[in-house]
């Protein structure tokens, strides 16, 4: 039986019997010429792919030996600890990357590949987004969609059972599952799709031991964790370190938004499969539009209830003062003083609740600094603190390298512009 490498590279470099040179020649060939090969069907190969590692993936997806180049074009990975990688259509600003699935039947706007502990726990694959891909006709739509759902039946041997969208239990999507010895599959989409407004198509596809996001993607309930478990996620270390461990990463990208991308992380901490795109459609251009801490409260406020967590205002700039807010009526309520700032941020923490935290870049110094081009409002994620150093440690949705960074206390004060708090309902 041949390997995952051998299944892989093949389709990834070219025919099986080319040289390493001739690999070679091909990649750089393609690569200046600004369109870039990548076929990812051994990604979706049920069940050989449960056996993937992050070591095999490195190998399967190289770059051709003789080939130099500072960045792997094909996939690059989101975290140190190569917990999960992502391909993308458009990794540099003259690269495209042809990415797609079933013998190039499918194109793919993005791939992201999950691991815990080094297992394989899910796949998915991004095959339309309004965002990325602009517009679609339905027929193309029905087709993608028909197709993938053949696929899946063949692979897993199982008939699929339909999805139905329940806003109200914040289920936003429908389509079909599987689930069988062979592994589990979802195909999903918006609603709306079926009304000929298609906003969103992705597989995803996992082992049935798949845990947190990936097995709440397969159930008919809107989160997988409960506010009383959060608490575990918490660690202390004898450097005066206080963090919320196990917050996925992600990439927002050129193109993409703060808010939605903080906010999948969070959710996908919780539990809650949701992606950039899906939550970008419920908030509309909220979260297109300012990254004022204003504009952030209306794109939040939209989404909370909709994915079934509780939306709460920490603290608004507001006349160069943080204030209290309230949530529903906007009305600017008393100061938020330093001392409760850092109390608040001690308070979620220790509960396993990272807080959403608005301001403008460059305005005050960070450990490690930030690029200097690197201006104008963002939003990160506060996931700890330091009390022997002053310091709080925080995230920023950049991919690799930007897991864990920090900003004295006093200074963090001062470049607030709002800091929000979203979690789950049940305890």
């Amino acid at each position: 039986m041949p390997t995952l490498l051998a299944l892989v590279w093949p389709l990834q470099a070219g025919l099986a019997e080319d040289s390493a040179d001739a690999k070679a020649h091909t990649f750089a060939e393609q690569l200046n010429a600004g369109k870039l090969d990548c076929p990812l069907d051994p990604l979706a190969t049920i069940p050989k792919i449960w056996s993937l590692t992050p070591d095999q993936l490195d190998a399967a997806f190289a770059v051709p030996k003789g080939v130099e180049i500072k960045r792997n074009p094909y996939f690059e990975w989101m975290t140190k600890n190569r917990a999960r990688a992502v391909f993308m259509k458009q990794p540099f600003s003259n690269l495209n990357v042809d990415l797609s699935l079933f013998e190039g039947e499918i194109p793919l706007e993005e791939t992201i590949v999950d691991f815990v502990d080094g297992k394989l726990n899910g796949i998915t694959f991004s095959i339309f987004n309004r965002g990325d891909s602009g517009d679609i006709s339905v027929e193309e739509f029905d087709r993608r969609f028909k197709f993938c759902g053949k696929q899946m039946t063949d692979m897993l041997k199982i008939r699929p059972t339909q999805r139905k969208s329940n806003p109200t239990q914040g289920l936003l999507s429908e389509g079909w599952t599987w689930i069988s010895q062979q592994g589990m599959a979802v195909l999903e989409m918006n609603p709306e799709a079926r009304q000929g407004r298609p906003e969103f198509l992705r597989l995803k596809i996992a082992p049935r031991n798949a845990t947190g996001a990936f097995a709440a993607a397969f159930q008919d309930r809107p989160t997988a964790v409960k506010l009383s478990d959060l608490p575990r996620n918490v660690t202390k270390d004898t450097s005066g370190d206080v963090y919320i461990k196990g917050i996925p990463m992600v990439d927002q990208g050129p193109k993409g938004y703060c808010v939605v991308a903080t906010a999948q992380r969070l959710f996908e901490y919780y539990g809650i499969p949701a992606d950039q795109h899906q939550i970008a459609q419920v908030a509309g251009s909220d979260a297109e539009q300012g990254t004022s801490s204003l504009a952030m409260v209306d794109a939040l406020g939209k989404i909370d209830y909709r994915f079934k967590t509780r939306f709460k205002i920490i603290g608004m700039e507001y006349n160069g003062r943080l204030v209290e807010v309230d949530e529903k009526t906007k009305y600017v309520g008393k100061t938020v003083p330093q001392d409760k700032f850092v109390k608040a941020i001690h308070d979620y923490v220790d509960d396993g609740i990272p807080l959403l935290w608005g301001l403008n870049l460059g305005e005050y110094p960070e450990e490690p600094a930030i690029a200097e081009q690197a201006v104008g409002g963002h939003m990160r994620m506060i996931i700890g603190y330091n009390d022997k150093t002053g310091y709080l440690i925080f995230t920023d949705s950049w991919g690799a390298g930007h897991e864990m960074k920090r900003m004295t206390y006093d200074n963090a004060y001062l470049a607030s512009h709002g800091v929000f708090a979203m979690f789950p309902t049940v305890r």
